[in-house]
């Protein structure tokens, strides 16, 4: 009870910090003109009847009548005026608002940026600030302004908007209300000046407001609500503990095994997802009682990334039972459909062990349940297991002489054990066999196993002849349980192979991250990541940039002597610009003689990796492509985060420099002015005055003198600071 009410206790404090904060509402659109200020305003009105402080902060009628009929019975903030190069700008005032402190706020045109001399650059800030102080706020924006989708948008109408949206802001919306109008309505209302006026409208109606541009943007604004409410719907059911699935959103899981011919079931689940525009993903599940040999491992691995080019999501999941697994994956997702294949097991082995299919389908609930045949079938050639050790002469001539060895300690110890402890001694072997030479060897011990028992031990004697059907059952349980422990034997060793894997992975990886974390400089962060990643590939490696000349540029090499040709060139810059990996055994140019990828940092590419194989043993094995590009990414995400550094250390010192320079500046026009005023003064003194005794004139003469040196001092050490500070500047840079 007492854990209880401290549980409680929190969750009353974290709904009690949460209030203090201030609901926020965007009434979003496609684009302008599809009637989000009019929607706003009429919400805050609707609001105001119902007894709320309502207060307009800055709304843009764009001198639309309908739009500016409704602001007449609120309470408008008179603008902030702005002088900038002469125009004078209305912004939203800020500081005002804050002094108001309504209960709810409007604030049109979230994305605006604010003029010069505003206190936040981006008006989303000061929205960000009206909600810290616990003012609620109404607020309109485009989906080209979202910050996800900009780039897809420029790419659409051709158009590069400059203004932006973090999303990191718009997932912190309380509530976001799409305001939509078809495409047609919307083009009717462009033309009756509704939208925009005089050339303004003949702009937009030749360069934007095409009726594909329009389209487009109607669903990248509907799928962008979409994402938002499902976002909002699946916090909302893990905060209250909601198990069942909501079948809101058209979402569906595929589950795929490490058969080959999975990638027919993958192909059959992406034409489903073309065909009805819903988000898949691919799920593999590991479990204890499936060990995945390391060709398995790298099949699946193969298939995971298969998917992932054809554009779904990729997951590997671990659990006990696969069904148990994928259905507790699907319900924490609100994944209403799951995708699975035909069973090819034979129907008795889904007998002893299970059927995955049937166990979904009796525990499924609410969730449905596909199952697919994947495409027309094709020969898809099975994979070499290079974990399974072959039938050699060598094992069965090993397993012969420990069946020998075992036979002579038995016949020490007939004597004086039972005969079942004898047999113990048979399963050492088993067991020993199994786990260096693998299964099928040692399925060929057990049996010679129970022969050469019956055979010397059991009466009579050196016959295989039995006298007593006790022993039968012997023999099936000896044979039986040399079988299930070779298996498990077995199993243990892929287990082991695996880990040694594993374990050789993170080995790499933290050595990496060791030395990485020792440096900040980018030149040494390259040559660090060249050193590991040549010893993880086992080939020479290099890392390219490219020049403003857009020419390749070897930054950091190994053991590489290849010389850099004009096609190679060309496939790093290709690489460099587009971000996806090309080369050497890929389907991008792949007449190269290396495989390059690209270094990805978070904001932009700072450079290309390239390797040269030998072989095609590194291409090959997708499970090293794969931990590859991992250590490509741990290395990008390094060098970007040590240019950054040094961006940061440059700006701090151009920060110096300039103070320094403006004390030099200081110094010269104050200092030494008034130093040579103060000469001045005494020489027309000296020589103006004729009754200036001897002593007088010794005494302006020194003091001449004293403010000369003086003033040379000042000289002198203003510009040793001045040089000093340059010279570190450009050390640095």
């Amino acid at each position: 009870m007492k854990e209880q009410s401290d549980i409680d206790q929190i969750l009353a404090r974290v709904k009690a910090e949460e209030s203090k904060r201030g609901k926020l509402k965007i009434f979003f659109g496609a684009v302008a003109g599809v009637g989000k200020t009019y929607a706003m305003l009429e919400s805050a009105r609707l609001r105001e009847k119902e007894g709320m402080d309502v207060v307009v902060g800055y709304v843009e009628t764009h001198k639309r009548a309908e739009t500016e009929i409704l602001l007449e019975e609120l309470e408008v903030l008179p603008p902030k005026k702005i002088m900038y190069r002469g125009i004078e700008l209305r912004e939203f005032d800020l500081d005002e608002a804050l002094k108001r402190k309504p209960s709810l706020i409007l604030v049109d045109e979230l994305a605006h940026t604010n003029a010069p001399g505003v206190r936040h650059a981006k008006r989303w800030q000061d929205i960000e600030e009206l909600l810290n102080h616990g003012i609620n706020v109404y607020t309109t924006l485009n989906v080209q302004h979202c910050e996800s989708v900009h780039d897809i948008v420029a790419q659409i109408t051709g158009v590069a908007v400059k203004e932006a949206v973090p999303d990191s802001f718009l997932e912190m919306a309380d509530e976001i209300e799409l305001v939509d109008l078809p495409s047609e309505e919307l083009l009717k209302r462009l033309k009756e000046g509704k939208v925009y006026l005089g050339p303004q409208a003949e702009r937009a109606a030749i360069n934007f407001f095409k009726p594909g541009n329009l389209i487009a943007l109607r669903q990248l604004a509907l799928r962008y609500t979409a994402r938002s409410v499902d976002a909002k719907m699946r916090a909302y059911k893990e905060m209250y503990s909601i198990s069942k699935v909501w079948k809101a959103s058209d979402r569906f899981l595929l589950c795929i095994s490490g058969d080959p011919s999975t990638i027919r079931l993958i192909r059959s689940a992406k034409r489903i997802a073309s065909e009805t525009g819903a988000d898949w993903i691919v799920a593999y599940v590991e479990t204890s009682s499936v060990t995945r040999r390391p060709y398995r491992q790298n099949q699946v691995d193969a298939l995971i990334r298969s998917a992932e080019k054809l554009g779904a999501k990729t997951i590997i999941l671990s659990g006990q039972r696969i069904s148990e697994t994928l259905l507790a994956y699907a319900r924490s997702k609100n994944i209403g459909k799951i995708i699975v294949g035909k069973p090819k097991r034979p129907w008795l082995s889904e007998l002893i062990t299970g059927s995955v299919v049937n166990e979904l389908a009796r525990q499924s609930g609410e969730i449905d349940i596909y199952i697919l045949s994947g495409e027309v079938e094709e020969k898809i050639p099975k994979p070499i297991d290079a974990s399974h050790r072959p039938l050699s002469w060598k094992g069965v001539l090993l397993s012969v002489m420990i069946i020998f060895f075992c036979t002579m300690a038995n016949s020490f110890l007939f004597r004086v054990v039972e005969l079942s402890n004898l047999i113990m001694v048979y399963l050492l072997g088993v067991i020993c066999i199994a786990f260096f030479f693998g299964k099928r060897i040692s399925f060929f011990l057990s049996l010679l196993s129970v022969l050469c028992f019956d055979y010397f031990f059991v009466p009579p004697y050196f016959t295989f002849a039995v006298t007593d059907v006790q022993y039968i059952i012997t023999f099936i349980v000896m044979l039986i349980t040399g079988l299930v422990v070779s298996t498990l034997a077995d199993r243990l060793r892929i287990q082991t192979i695996s880990a040694r894997l594993r374990e050789e992975h993170n080995q790499i990886l933290y050595a990496l991250n060791k030395e990485l974390s020792k440096t900040s400089d980018s030149d040494e962060v390259i040559k660090i990541a060249v050193q590991h990643l040549e010893e993880f590939c086992q080939c020479p490696v290099a890392i390219f940039g490219v020049d403003q000349n857009t020419s390749a540029v070897v930054q950091a090499k190994g053991s590489l002597s290849l010389p850099l040709t004009s096609n190679e060139e060309g496939v790093i810059n290709w690489v460099y610009e587009h971000g996806k990996i090309a080369g050497r055994g890929t389907d991008t140019l792949p007449g190269s003689k290396g495989i390059y990828l690209p270094l990805v940092g978070t904001e932009k590419t700072v450079g290309v990796f390239g390797a040269f194989p030998g072989d095609l043993q590194l291409l090959s094995d997708p499970r090293k492509m794969h931990f590859l590009e991992m250590i490509v990414t741990q290395t990008a995400l390094a060098i970007e985060g040590a240019q950054l550094a040094a961006a940061m250390i440059r700006a701090e010192y151009a920060i110096e420099d300039e103070r320094i320079r403006n004390l030099f500046l200081t110094s010269f026009s104050h200092d030494v002015p008034q130093k040579l005023n103060t000469v001045s003064r005494t020489i027309s003194q000296l020589l103006e005055d004729d009754k200036i005794g001897q002593e007088e004139k010794k005494r302006l003469a020194k003091q001449i003198r004293f403010e000369a040196e003086q003033l040379d001092m000042l000289t002198a050490e203003l510009h040793r600071i001045l040089k000093s500070t340059a010279g570190i500047v450009q050390g640095k840079k």
